[in-house]
């Protein structure tokens, strides 16, 4: 008997909305399959944000190359009564057939810009638009909380406590992914571990030691099983006296030979008990042994704890980093943006789009630091495009590049590591000022002339449609 903690790869197609379907499904019946572009992008930066990271185009990437209906799929949809047998006869033998152009994942990105373009039969791109905004959003908003606790971390090691707390299976994956790509050091996921490469950490349970009738025997047992993994948790009744039963279990395996390797603070007031502990462990001859704080910690409560200078060398981040507790969910946007070489443009209110095929361009000031981003339109290149930045940049870079082309991936599948390796240069990069947690500054983002004069033009022809 199956569970239902799976997600097949021929169920994929069917992580859709009704909506995407039925629209499909009338293209399909009034002929409209021309090939278009639909854009993802992000309207408005979330609370607090001075910049976003871009994460969960390699999952994208990977779903669409084994995007189908099989047989099971095409018959549950045949049971809704809602489709003609001409176009489920369509369903089962399509594929992903178009081309995916995206910034690389853990590049920096910030409101307005595109960050993946799919590009495709219309029927494929608008079949696709639930499961490219459920997996570029979610993963981007976690990379971003998670960058943000890397930033005011100061080096201290950083591990996902998340999986309990996420808001599913898929969820808990996709944060242990996002917060790795972002500069934590590992997570407590062990399926995470198994499927990204991504080294895993533990401690202990309270449970562990309530089910002892004493704290130092419990402490000892694990010890004893765990030695490399040896970091005991001791505020399971008072915190103090849990320190210093550690203490006296560390003095016992240190004449074996064996060293404690932390303990693990997970309640109270962390900045005067990580104090208290340090004193504790020094004066007993441990100065080696480091101090782990947990417990309701996200990127304010660590910022707070590293300006006080309090003595903790790693935090275990959950339940903030798993939901982005402040900032769950952001406006982004999957639209049609070109169809048959032509531009397409909304003027909703307050939701209008940006029409046109498009490249992001970068630049940076002569002391490597990112100077502002243009938005063009996708034949301007970046040589250009540096003469519309006053004064013009040190250098300038396009940052979209193709994934996928026809379907499959025209070069190697990168990285995680090269991912993390990007955002840690990339942060490096990113002024103090729209790194601050609290009240960024707005990074600079507009529009070339030639983008510019192509939405005048898409305007006028919008008006006229409605005519």
């Amino acid at each position: 008997m199956t569970i239902d903690l799976r997600l097949d790869p021929a169920e994929v197609a069917l992580l859709t909305d009704l909506y995407e379907l039925t629209v499909s499904a009338a293209f399909f019946e009034h002929g409209f399959n021309d090939t278009a572009s639909f854009e993802v992008a992000m309207r408005r930066m979330p609370p607090g944000r001075g910049f976003m990271v871009a994460a969960g185009i390699e999952r994208l990437a990977e779903a669409l190359e084994e995007y189908r209906f099989d047989a099971a799929a095409i018959g549950h949809l045949e049971s809704l009564q809602l489709f003609k047998p001409d176009f489920l006869e369509f369903l089962s033998k399509l594929r992903f057939t178009g081309s995916i152009r995206a910034i690389p994942e853990g590049t920096i990105y910030f409101a307005g810009e595109p960050i993946v373009e799919i590009r495709a039969p219309l029927i494929e791109g608008q079949l696709i638009e639930t499961l490219a905004l459920n997996q570029l959003g979610f993963a981007s908003i976690v990379a971003t909380k998670a960058a943000r606790c890397f930033v005011v971390a100061g080096g201290r090691r950083l591990v996902d406590f998340g999986p309990r707390r996420a808001q599913g299976a898929d969820a808990a994956l996709i944060a242990a992914r996002s917060s790795y790509l972002a500069g934590f050091h590992g997570t407590a996921n062990v399926l995470a571990g198994k499927r990204y490469g991504i080294p895993v950490f533990g401690t202990m349970s309270h449970s562990f030691v309530m089910a002892h009738e004493r704290e130092r025997d419990a402490f000892s047992d694990f010890v004893s099983s765990f030695p490399a993994l040896s970091t005991l948790l001791v505020d399971t009744y008072d915190t103090v006296h849990g320190v210093e039963n550690a203490a006296a279990v560390g003095a016992k395996f240190r004449e074996a030979g064996v060293k404690i390797q932390g303990v693990r603070l997970d309640s109270g007031d962390l900045h005067e008990l990580s104090r208290k502990t340090r004193r504790i462990l020094d004066q007993a001859g441990f100065g080696d042994i480091a101090i782990v704080a947990s417990g309701n910690l996200d990127e304010y409560r660590i910022a707070e704890l590293t300006d006080a200078d309090a003595p903790i060398d790693a935090f275990g981040v959950g339940a903030a980093l798993a939901v982005s507790d402040d900032a769950p969910a952001a406006d982004f946007t999957y639209q049609l943006v070109d169809y048959k070489d032509h531009g397409r443009l909304k003027t909703s209110a307050g939701k209008i789009s940006t029409p046109g095929r498009k490249q992001l361009f970068r630049a940076y000031a002569p002391s490597g630091s990112f100077f502002a981003d243009l938005i063009g339109i996708v034949d301007e290149g970046a040589t250009t495009v540096a003469r519309e930045f006053k004064p013009i940049p040190a250098k300038t870079v396009q940052l979209m590049e193709t994934v996928l082309d026809k379907g499959r991936r025209i070069m190697p599948r990168p990285t995680l590591a090269a991912a993390r390796e990007r955002l840690m240069n990339g942060l490096t990069a990113l002024d103090a000022r729209y790194k601050t947690i609290r009240r960024p500054a707005e990074f600079p983002v507009r529009q070339t002339a030639a983008l510019g004069a192509l939405v005048i033009s898409e305007k006028l022809r919008a008006d006229k449609r409605q005519d």
